[in-house]
C-alpha cells in the first residue's frame, strides 16, 4: 500500500552533516507515523528516530539525541533525517519505515519499509 524509497546517503567526515529523504508513494501519507531505523556491519537494527503524522511529536534514541532532526512535509509526501555532527559509529544502512497505529519506536510495529541507504562517517 505504501512505497518508501530512501534516498541522500552518502559518505562524510566525522563531524559533518546529511540529510536522509524519504519519498513515499500511494494513499494516506499522512495517516502514518515515520521513523528511521538503522543497521550497521554485524549489528542488529536500532531504532533511531520517530515521527508522528502531523509532526508534532518526535522521538530519539539517545545516542542521536541532540545531533539529529526528524521532520516531514505531508504535502511533499516526504520524510527527512537531518544528521549534524556525524561519528564513525553512525555509519550504517539507514531505512525508512511507516507505521498505521501510533508512533512506535519498535521495528515489528512497523507496517511498511524501504530499502534503505548507506550512510557512511569516516574518522
Amino acid at each position: 500500500q505504501v512505497q518508501l524509497v530512501e534516498s541522500g546517503g552518502g559518505l562524510v567526515q566525522a563531524g559533518g552533516s546529511l540529510r536522509l529523504s524519504c519519498a513515499a508513494s500511494g494513499r494516506s501519507f499522512r495517516s502514518y507515523a515515520m521513523g528511521w531505523f538503522r543497521q550497521a556491519p554485524g549489528k542488529e537494527r536500532e531504532f533511531a528516530a520517530a515521527i508522528s503524522r502531523s509532526g508534532g511529536t518526535t522521538y530519539y534514541t539517545d545516542s542521536v539525541k541532540g545531533r539529529f532532526t526528524i521532520s516531514r512535509d505531508n504535502a511533499k509526501n516526504t520524510v527527512y533525517l537531518q544528521m549534524n555532527s556525524l561519528k564513525p559509529e553512525d555509519t550504517a544502512v539507514y531505512y525508512c519505515a511507516a507505521a498505521a497505529w501510533g508512533t512506535p519506536r519498535a521495528a515489528y510495529e512497523y507496517n511498511y519499509w524501504g530499502q534503505g541507504t548507506q550512510v557512511t562517517v569516516s574518522s
